[in-house]
């Protein structure tokens, strides 16, 4: 079964982005425009998760947030905030609220599916997708073989580690200390210098002569997976980054 989504968001343009793309990612979609319709469409049937607005008419995404959490049956309904509060004590709100994961507006189609994507899979390891993508990149999660195109990417088990977290973030910047966190794991005594070496490895795998280069280097900051240029086709011929992929 596909697993079902619940956006909550009163922006027309931004809830139809979201809804065509997370549909087209594999997931069943229901729309909510505001806090009291999106508590009606969880009493009548339990999304897997959501992904809710913070400023909403009637009811606001963190007393939304607020309710679902006292109540036993959604305590552990996963929750995905979007906001236009980018200052920290904002978030840290959020976060204090009871969402899982916090996304920040502008954002793009491809960051909230592959979030959308990692907090199911830390919530229902049962709902996990076989496969990962992000424009021509494929990770088989079963087989443990990534591919660029057609062509195949042999990776080291590191380096498998290191793909996949950048994949499951695309166009988000990592600092090195927070890549060995999440790839080497937080107890492990690693040095910073070691994530380098591991990108410049991954780099060389990924990127075959004429290719562009999919990974990024932000200089005093770390590495990133760069998105594609554009997701997918609208009916009426333009791409979805002609559209405006950002909110």
């Amino acid at each position: 079964m596909k697993p079902f989504i619940l956006v909550v968001e009163d922006e027309a343009p931004i809830q139809d982005l979201l809804t065509y793309n997370l549909e087209q990612a594999g997931f069943e979609v229901a729309q909510a425009f505001d806090g009291e319709d999106a508590l009606v469409v969880v009493a009548e049937r339990m999304p897997d998760l959501i992904i809710l607005d913070w400023m909403l008419p009637h009811l606001s995404g963190i007393e939304v947030c607020r309710r679902l959490r006292r109540r036993p049956a959604t305590q552990r309904l996963p929750i995905i905030m979007l906001t236009a509060r980018a200052e920290e004590p904002d978030r840290l709100r959020g976060l204090d609220t009871g969402a899982d994961d916090f996304i920040v507006k502008p954002f793009s189609v491809a960051e909230v599916i592959a979030r959308t994507r990692a907090v199911l899979r830390r919530a229902r390891p049962s709902l996990e997708e076989p496969e990962l993508r992000v424009g021509e990149l494929r990770i088989d999660l079963v087989a443990h073989r990534v591919f660029r195109g057609e062509r195949e990417v042999h990776l080291s088990p590191t380096e498998f580690r290191l793909m996949r977290h950048l994949m499951e973030n695309p166009g988000r910047v990592f600092s090195r200390a927070a890549l060995l966190d999440a790839v080497w794991g937080i107890n492990q005594e690693v040095e910073l210098r070691t994530v380098d070496a591991t990108v410049r490895r991954l780099r060389r795998a990924l990127n075959a002569p004429g290719e562009a280069d999919l990974l990024r280097t932000v200089r005093a900051e770390g590495y990133a997976l760069n998105e594609p240029a554009a997701l997918d086709m609208s009916a009426g011929g333009q791409t979805r980054a002609e559209m405006g992929t950002r909110f």
